[in-house]
């Protein structure tokens, strides 16, 4: 071979490449080309692969010509060699191309001719020897992929980082193997994956090989590195070999009931339902392998699996459509699917013996993407970790989901396809696993700077930052007036009288928002808030349906209540209150938080009430079946009931009071085994616990501890939804892995900071309403206006059923009356659930039956309306309360009474349009100026601003 005299790097696809060059029989190029720039060969391959390779890859071969390869141009097909280095008069490659647009061998034959300069290129490439960049493999590409390298050309310069995922890999046995991601992050954070435009390549190909983007051992052990090129960027990962020549057998739990998964042929629809389908059942999501194993091999022996010929067994001709099936065809005949399948039955369908390895976790890479426009892709891929110490590559074994299709859509084999600007999550499950990956997506080509925000806390900082990744500008600051009635309703339930709201927007201090808030949090009203808000969860109500008439009576619940509030009244830090909850023993009388375990009896409820109420967690349905969208397993579900299996009660001389105590006794039962399950902490560890010690004692002090992950992030998160109408995670009791949080860095934060404040809840409320992002504007602009889940603007939202009836008491100055309430106590106060009117019904006031937030509705709904517009609500109560009656005899002019109305209904001035329309009511009121004047209150109460905070 003759070195060429020019030594360079050059850009192919957007990439460098060391210049080692493989030729096919070099020759020399002309002496008068040493003063020409050599071709670049990205050029060359732009055309091969857009104009020649859709006929002549390996899945195409026409005229029995390859030309994905040097080697196999120079090889040649029927016409013979169509590439002859240096003599371009004589390559056949050239000869074809510059043949008559309607000549029978014009190449290409589709699309028309090639263009002058394009022929010129080729010519100008074979006579300078036809370079090739040594190990490179072309492919055809679509005109899709043509215009996604020439963005990522013009691109390629702000690149600030390359990498490999995963960023190791180990092969274990012949049939292992791991697909291999490239993905380019920019310097507007967005990233690509580039797997295919980049040089990917082994440095000793005697240990591993690549075909495509796949990586396979070619050794039976040693180490290399897998290289990926782009650019002048270069990036390297690890790959080793142990056993990479090693047979592994067939295994009905790693390879078998994986496809069952992936075909959905045990969900819930199918063979996984409760009855099965057809005649066959599967277990839901493949929760049973030993049982499902029993069913397929035991069940119509010879049909299902038929060891003689595995080819006509019943689970396979139904699994390719071979027969008819309900189910339609689930994979292709020659799919790994049906190898594995086949395989198996053909080694006689065996079971697996106890050392098999099972599965310990899931990764996805990569985490996190930033697709920029709609219609770019990025390729998952997951890997999984089994008990041996080995992993392996399950992205075609595994089930992928979009939380946010429009936004990000994923297929069945892991392809991430943007859309619509915003923020989604991609769900990867295998075996009991569920992780998810980050998939923002920001419109392409956007005219976009980072604006300067002022940021008061960290809550700023990570919300800002979280919508400059969206690029979404977030709203204006809210006016003064906005932020006082805001601040009131959300802080303490009330709406602000015209005096506060006066020497509110009168106060020159610079600071006199934080100065509110200070001031409010210290109220009593801050406190029966969030007394309101507790007891709603704690479902403190008496006569509590399906309890069996006893115990919580309304004494009970009314101690309970008392007890609430004194503790919150008190500033108790919330995991000391929780802790005392969780662990009380003795009577619900003389005891009131033992009322917590006289509220439910079930002991399946009761587990699943303490997860969702203090961890956020629907467990539910890991009583039957692993949860098919979290991590929950039926042996987690039943080692946390364990905790309360051992509760007792016993009767007293009061018939209203029962004892609740530890009876030592009473084990928590597997669904399916019947084992005996250990107490075990949900995604923790199982404690050391003592015969006859209090199992209730230890997990209250694990479940408000540092140690559970979920608690302070669920305080932090509930707290959070209560004063932007939304959780981070929504719904707040719904916490999953497939429903993860909008901003996880902003509820890591608000949870540390809640430990670091020792639960105090004044401190996090601070935060929260001396925020920036708390103060935003109801008004949006042209980029945040569809955004509903990243706060980029406050949401209108209605006021909740227990405060809005307090403001109508409050503004028409008519007491309510409630039972076992004094008169004018407000609705906020009202201890028992059980309790309540037409009024609180009609808003959607919770009842307290059940834990979940759902029980809170907040949908305005035509009733409330119609109840405000001719019920008594409103139109009676301004009679009564002679707001307007009172003012005219303290001989307050119409102007006066106007601006007084305004400030006590809206929390502000009339506007001058408003001014107009009411003068001219009241203009042609003549003696009737209080009936007109009451028109105007009653119009205001009616108005949609006023039951809306914003």
């Amino acid at each position: 071979m003759t070195t060429p005299r020019f030594v360079r790097h050059f850009t192919l696809l957007g990439l460098a490449v060391s210049p080692t060059w493989a030729f096919a029989n070099p020759a020399p190029a002309p002496a008068a080309a040493a003063a020409v720039a050599p071709v670049d060969f990205a050029q060359v391959q732009a055309v091969l692969e857009s104009k020649c390779l859709e006929c002549h890859n390996p899945d195409k071969v026409k005229g029995k010509l390859l030309m994905h390869t040097a080697e196999a141009m120079i090889k040649g097909g029927d016409s013979g060699t169509s590439l002859v280095p240096g003599k371009p008069d004589e390559s056949e490659l050239l000869k074809r191309v510059v043949l008559p647009a309607d000549h029978d061998d014009v190449m290409p034959p589709k699309g028309g001719p090639l263009a002058p300069n394009e022929v010129d290129l080729l010519k100008r490439w074979i006579a300078e020897g036809a370079h090739w960049p040594q190990g490179l493999t072309l492919r055809a590409k679509s005109p899709e992929e043509i215009k996604a390298l020439a963005e990522l050309n013009a691109k390629l310069p702000s690149m600030t980082k390359l990498e490999i995922f995963p960023d190791k890999f180990a092969l274990e046995t012949k049939r292992d193997f791991h697909q291999v991601v490239v993905m380019a992050t920019f310097a507007d954070a967005t990233t690509r994956d580039v797997t295919k435009f980049s040089n990917l390549r082994v440095a000793d190909a005697k240990v591993a090989s690549l075909t495509g983007d796949v990586l396979q051992p070619v050794a039976d052990a040693g180490s290399t590195e897998l290289m990926a090129t782009l650019g002048s960027t270069t990036v390297k990962a690890p790959v080793s070999l142990n056993g990479g020549q090693k047979e592994r057998a067939i295994s009905f739990n790693l390879d078998v009931m994986p496809v069952f998964l992936r075909g959905g042929c045990n969900a819930g629809g199918c063979h996984g339902a409760a009855r099965g389908k057809d005649g066959f059942r599967l277990s839901l999501f493949g929760m049973d392998p030993q049982g499902d194993y029993t069913r397929l091999t035991r069940e119509m022996v010879g049909r299902r699996v038929n060891l003689a010929i595995p080819e006509e067994s019943t689970l396979v001709e139904k699994a390719v459509g071979a027969v008819p099936h309900s189910g339609n065809q689930c994979y292709e005949p020659e799919s790994q699917y049906n190898k594995a399948i086949l395989e198996w039955i053909s080694n006689g369908a065996q079971y697996d013996p106890p050392t098999v390895a099972k599965v310990t976790g899931i990764e996805v890479f990569p985490k996190q993407i930033v697709l920029e426009g709609q219609g770019n892709t990025q390729q998952i891929t997951v890997r999984a970790t089994y008990s041996d110490g080995t992993d392996r590559d399950v992205t075609k074994l595994a089930l992928f989901m979009s939380n946010n299709d429009p936004t990000a859509s994923i297929n069945k084999d892991g392809l991430v396809t943007s859309g619509d600007r915003g923020a989604a999550f991609t769900l990867a499950r295998f075996d009991v696993y569920s992780v998810t990956a980050q998939v923002l997506v920001i419109p392409a080509k956007l005219e976009y700077e980072r604006p300067k925000l002022v940021e008061n806390n960290y809550i700023d900082t990570l919300v800002n930052e979280n919508l400059h990744k969206l690029r979404i500008l977030p709203s204006g600051v809210c006016t003064d007036e906005e932020f006082v009635r805001r601040a009131y309703i959300d802080v303490i339930g009330i709406y602000p009288k015209p005096d506060e709201i006066k020497n509110f927007l009168a106060d020159a201090n610079p600071k006199k928002r934080e100065a509110l808030v200070d001031s409010l949090t210290q109220r009593k009203e801050f406190t029966e808030v969030w007394v309101m808000k507790w007891a709603e969860l704690l479902q403190i109500r008496s006569g509590i349906a399906g309890n069996n008439n006893q115990p919580p009576f309304y004494k009970n619940a009314l101690l309970y209540y008392n007890w609430l509030g004194d503790r919150i009244g008190k500033n108790v830090p919330l995991d000391e209150i929780v802790t005392e909850l969780l662990s009380s023993t003795g009577g619900t009388v003389s005891t009131p938080a033992v009322n917590f375990y006289q509220t439910e009896l079930d002991q399946l409820k009761l587990t699943e009430n303490v997860a969702q109420v203090f961890m956020g967690m629907r467990i539910q349905c890991a009583q039957c079946h692993n949860h098919p969208f979290d991590r929950w397993t039926m042996d987690d579900y039943y080692g946390f009931k364990a905790f309360f299996s051992q509760i007792g009660r016993k009767a007293t001389d009061d018939p209203q009071e029962v004892i609740i105590f530890n009876n030592k006794g009473g084990e928590s039962r597997h669904f399916l085994t019947q084992a005996v399950m250990k107490p075990k902490f949900l995604g923790g560890e199982s404690p050391e616990i003592k015969p006859g010690e209090d199992r209730r004692k230890i997990l209250a002090e694990w479940i408000a501890s540092p140690k559970n992950p979920f608690f302070a992030r669920n305080i932090s998160n509930i707290v959070w939804a209560h004063f932007f109408g939304l959780g981070i995670v929504d719904p707040v009791d719904d916490v999953r892995v497939s429903n993860p949080p909008s901003n996880p860095e902003l509820l890591t934060a608000l949870a540390e900071n809640l430990t670091n404040y020792k639960y105090d809840m004044r401190r996090l409320v601070k935060d929260i309403c001396t925020s920036m992002t708390y103060q935003r504007s109801t008004k949006v602009n042209e980029t945040n206006a569809g955004d509903k889940k990243n706060f980029s603007h406050a949401q209108v939202r209605r006021v909740r059923a227990e405060i809005l009836l307090d403001a109508i008491s409050q503004i028409t100055e008519t007491p309510n009356k409630f039972q076992g309430l004094p008169l004018g106590a407000r609705a906020v106060q009202i201890a028992d659930g059980a309790v309540s009117n037409y009024f609180l019904t009609t808003f959607g006031r919770a009842k307290r039956e059940s834990v979940c937030s759902c029980e809170v509705k907040m949908e305005p709904t035509l009733s409330q309306a119609l109840h405000l517009m001719n019920g008594d609500a409103v139109n009676d109560r301004i009679k009564q309360g002679k707001v307007v009656a009172t003012l005219i005899k303290e001989k307050k002019s119409d102007a006066e009474i106007v601006e007084n109305l305004y400030l006590r209904v809206f929390g502000r001035l009339p506007k001058d349009k408003e001014k107009e329309a009411i003068n001219q009511t009241l203009a042609g009121a003549g003696d009737q100026r209080q009936v007109a004047l009451e028109d105007v209150f009653w119009a205001l109460l009616n108005s949609k601003e006023f039951y809306f905070n914003h």
